[in-house]
């Protein structure tokens, strides 16, 4: 790195600040192809669709999985990857305005949570075997049911908790279902020194440029006003990037 580089990271804490001070390793050196404000709004989602879908559970082409909140900011990055790679999407959301949003963005089926019997749903779409892996943010409101979406074998990637946190099960329960596979991943254990973190940064970069994957910055706060910022996510008034500016 050096004095003029545009650089861009997520892990490490301070960012609603004009200055900071950062590990140079945990700094990504951004391409010409991505602006500044892509880069704030692909960090952190962008990086995570990238272990989900390429390390945490391989995708293939072919498959058919379900994705959670695919109209929140990583969701919308994920289908569009996931479509891209061959992969059918079942996407879940929270409104009929998020599910047109869904469709736009790699979806091939949108259910709405409110109101669909989801999980039958999937079983019907997928002709009763169920998918190999859902990716699942909500925690507490889906858990139980997206474990009965999976088929037998199959893993349910668990990787943030909007809805809460998950009460206390008995692991038995992954026997009954299927033998089913649990995973709590967290981009840290993904993207542990300067090698992995370029590995999976230049992947997304890469993406992004090509034009397969599109960033769709649809909110954008001042940094004095952050708390309408975290008003308005905490409320799921948000879909795809939120970005705050100095």
């Amino acid at each position: 790195l050096k004095k003029g580089d545009r650089v861009a990271y997520c892990m490490v804490r301070g960012s609603y600040a004009e200055a900071a001070n950062v590990p140079a390793w945990q700094a990504v050196k951004l391409p010409e192809g991505v602006t500044d404000e892509t880069g704030a709004a692909i960090m952190l989602k962008g990086l995570t669709a990238r272990y989900l879908l390429k390390a945490t559970y391989p995708v293939k082409a072919g498959q058919t999985i379900l994705f959670h909140s695919a109209a929140g900011g990583v969701g919308l990055i994920a289908c569009q990857w996931a479509k891209a790679l061959g992969v059918t999407v079942i996407g879940t959301v929270g409104s009929d305005d998020k599910a047109a949003l869904a469709k736009a963005n790699g979806c091939a089926h949108v259910l709405n949570v409110r109101k669909d019997d989801w999980v039958k749903r999937v079983r019907e779409l997928t002709g009763g075997m169920g998918v190999p892996v859902v990716y699942d943010s909500i925690g507490r409101d889906t858990f139980m049911s997206s474990l009965d979406c999976l088929s037998v074998r199959g893993m349910l990637v668990y990787f943030g908790n909007s809805s809460g946190a998950v009460p206390p099960f008995d692991p038995l329960i992954l026997s009954t279902k299927g033998s089913l596979y649990l995973t709590r991943p967290t981009l840290a254990s993904y993207a542990r020194n300067a090698e992995e973190l370029k590995e999976t940064s230049d992947d997304l970069f890469a993406t992004v440029a090509s034009g397969k994957v599109k960033i769709a910055i649809n909110q954008r706060f001042k940094l004095a006003d952050a708390r309408a910022c975290h008003e308005a996510l905490h409320s799921r008034a948000t879909t795809g990037a939120t970005v705050i500016l100095p």
